[in-house]
Order: structure tokens, then sequence, then C-alpha cells
């Protein structure tokens, strides 16, 4: 992980919110104007040449450069960089609304639960392609029997306490991160819960899921992570 830029004054935030980013800076625009009170945007620029990490400075974010690629990269040295109690994890491509960040957060702020996913509710029949929803339920479906987590969602959206995710010791550092995340949750204890959230149309051209290349690859990397399981 390089060196981040400097942080904003932090006596007022609660939540660190992590926005893994590879050329996401019309999202990046978007969302760091929207962010609730008490939540502190981390951008971790995962190698954008479109001048995402400037935008995201320029809103006010903390910023982290982090080689090499991959999502689960991104995550961990966004995690590293947080020094709020809790940490929130959301896709940097304006797919979600920040104003739904209090339902992910709160629960985990007030002791109610240990991990909190979003579930996605597409608006629109362009937010969430078929076979994007495809894969996600497969993966959902192999959760459940593998570890008896009652989700219906895979989705990036969510939040946990700092330390107690630092201290799951994730290894994955590509696109099996979130499913290891729910996996090692689970097997410690953990009490994982599910609120619904808006999915909207992204920003931007999709890198992952929005493509049939992409999905595959996530697929791959999160069934590898279940083999090990």
């Amino acid at each position: 992980m390089d060196a981040a830029s400097p942080a904003p004054p932090n006596d007022a935030i609660a939540v660190d919110v992590v926005l893994p980013a590879l050329d996401e800076v019309e999202g990046v625009r978007w969302l760091l104007p929207r962010l609730p009170s008490g939540h502190r945007a981390i951008v971790v620029d995962n190698g954008s040449t479109d001048g995402t990490a400037e935008a995201a400075e320029a809103g006010g974010a903390l910023v982290v450069r982090a080689q090499p690629k991959g999502f689960g990269a991104a995550c961990f040295a966004g995690v590293s960089a947080a020094t709020a109690p809790v940490v929130a994890f959301m896709d940097a491509d304006a797919s979600f609304d920040p104003a739904d960040l209090p339902k992910v957060t709160q629960p985990v702020l007030e002791g109610r639960a240990d991990l909190v996913l979003g579930a996605r509710t597409p608006e629109g029949r362009s937010a969430w392609p078929l076979h994007a929803r495809v894969a996600n339920r497969f993966l959902a479906w192999e959760l459940r029997r593998r570890a008896d987590v009652d989700l219906t969602d895979l989705g990036p959206m969510r939040a946990a306490r700092r330390r107690d995710l630092l201290a799951l010791g994730i290894a994955d550092r590509r696109s099996g991160w979130p499913l290891e995340m729910v996996l090692l949750a689970a097997d410690a204890g953990w009490d994982i819960e599910e609120v619904a959230v808006r999915y909207l149309a992204r920003a931007g051209r999709s890198k992952v899921t929005g493509t049939i290349r992409g999905t595959m690859t996530a697929v791959s990397d999160m069934s590898r992570v279940l083999a090990r399981g």
C-alpha cells in the first residue's frame, strides 16, 4: 500500500466508507457530496488513469493508492487505512445511493449486529444484468448450504467493526474477498444481518459484473474460496 493523502479531521467520524476504485471518476464525483454525516470516504485507487484519485482528493476523501490490482487488495488497503470504529464498503461507481448507508451501518454502530449486508433492489432493468443476478443467486445458495448463513445477496455494500474485521484474517485479494468475509464471520459466530438497499444503473463502464467475462472471473474467485472453506 502506498502512502495515503492527508486525512480530513475525523473528530466526528463514526464510519469510514471504503470505496475501491478503478477508473471511477464519474462515480466518485457523484458519491462524495452525498455521504451521510459521520461517514468519511476512503477512496482506494487501484491503478486509475482517468483522474479518479485527483477527483477524490478534491472532494475531500482520504485517498489510498494500492497495488497490486484486485478488489480484495483494495478493500484490505482501505480497512488498513481506516481509523473509525466501524468500516463500511461500497462500490465507487454510483450504483448505490449513499443515503442507504445508515441502514447498513447503524445496526453495527448500535451493537445490534456484527456484520450487515445490503441486499440489492434494482431500480430499472439496466441496474443489475441478468447474468450477474444469476451468479449472485448461485453463490448465495452455496453460502447458505456450506455455512448456514441466510442471505439472499452477496452485494458489496456492507459494514462491520474495523478491529473485528481485521481480526478475521481475510486472505483473498481478488473477487473472493466479499464471500470469504461472510464465511469467516459465520465461523466466528458473528450476528449477520441483511437489509434492503437500492441498486442503480452504474456510472461509466463496468469492469466486473457488468460484463459476462468479469462475472465469470468473480464467480471463479468466490468458488475457489468456497472450495478452501
